[in-house]
């Protein structure tokens, strides 16, 4: 293992002062961050009952909007939970908080819809008597990853669809937690997890992929976040006609890789440039995932 110090995250950003005034979006209402909250009774806040979006805001548009809000309605189906709004309506509340903030580029936001307010502190979806509840929090957002981050593969495992399916983007993220900090401890920035096989799937908070001879590996897809941007990589890998497969892959191929990213709305593509110790390829961000970094660039560009 490295002997760096200095842990960083696929989410860290910018420091922006701009942000400590922004305005919130709770239930209808844009409220100054100091003074927006919910419930201590929300099922969200109680339980982690409910579901989330993560957008990106590049130069005055979403990225990829209807896939993102479709994704939200698809995930509140599933578990049955009545968003109470149309997907128009969503929208609108969207541009809504980034007109009142004054957004135009380089933003993030997170959509979150709960089942509401329960009557009782308890589990039953019934004691949910008010709600649902939906908070949009909007920050000005640029990424700031300064190397290539390090993995370690900790035994948290994404599970089977009849325990949590991996593919909710929920806001039980409990197990995702404990292993950032099984990694964590173990000096790496991120978590890598492994699905129910033992074949490697993804991070605590993003898709994962490798290059391998020119060619781009990332999961069946299975066991992980059916990632809008790890889609969109391999849209983009078809068209460039760089070779990719979902496939199972083990962490001997992994180790042996000549280049290895990550994949998110946050940070696009991440550059890793070390697992378990191991550093991949020459530890730097390597030529495929340079390439796919301008295609994506592109794509988003207006």
């Amino acid at each position: 293992m490295s002997t760096e110090t200095d842990q960083i995250g696929t989410h860290e950003a910018e420091d922006d002062a701009r942000n400590a005034n922004i305005l919130i979006w709770v239930n209808g209402r844009l409220t100054p961050r100091a003074e927006a909250t919910v419930s201590v009774y929300d099922s969200g806040f109680m339980l982690g009952d409910g579901v989330w979006e993560g957008l990106r805001l590049y130069d005055g548009r979403w990225t990829f909007l209807d896939e993102h809000i479709a994704r939200l309605f698809e995930a509140a189906k599933a578990i049955d939970l009545d968003i109470g709004r149309t997907p128009d309506q969503v929208m609108d509340a969207l541009e809504a908080t980034r007109a009142a903030n004054g957004m135009t580029t380089d933003a993030h936001a997170r959509l979150m819809v709960t089942r509401g307010v329960k009557r009782l502190p308890f589990q039953h979806p019934r004691l949910s008597t008010r709600g649902p509840t939906m908070v949009i929090i909007m920050e000005h957002s640029r990424p700031k990853i300064p190397r290539p981050v390090r993995l370690a593969t900790v035994p948290h495992l994404r599970g089977l669809p009849m325990t949590q399916d991996p593919k909710l983007n929920s806001h039980s993220k409990l197990n995702c937690i404990l292993a950032c900090i099984a990694a964590e401890k173990a000096g790496a920035d991120e978590a890598l997890m492994l699905d129910v096989h033992g074949f490697v799937n993804t991070t605590n908070a993003c898709n994962f992929f490798i290059v391998r001879r020119g060619e781009v590996w990332t999961s069946t897809g299975d066991y992980c976040m059916n990632g809008i941007t790890r889609q969109k990589v391999i849209d983009l890998c078809r068209a460039d006609g760089i070779p990719v497969f979902e496939r199972n892959f083990s962490l001997v191929d992994t180790y042996g890789a000549d280049e290895a990213f990550l994949t998110g709305t946050f940070g696009a593509q991440t550059s890793v440039g070390e697992i378990d110790g191991r550093v991949i390829g020459n530890g730097r961000i390597g030529p495929v995932t340079e390439r796919l970094r301008e295609l994506y660039k592109a794509l988003v560009t207006p």
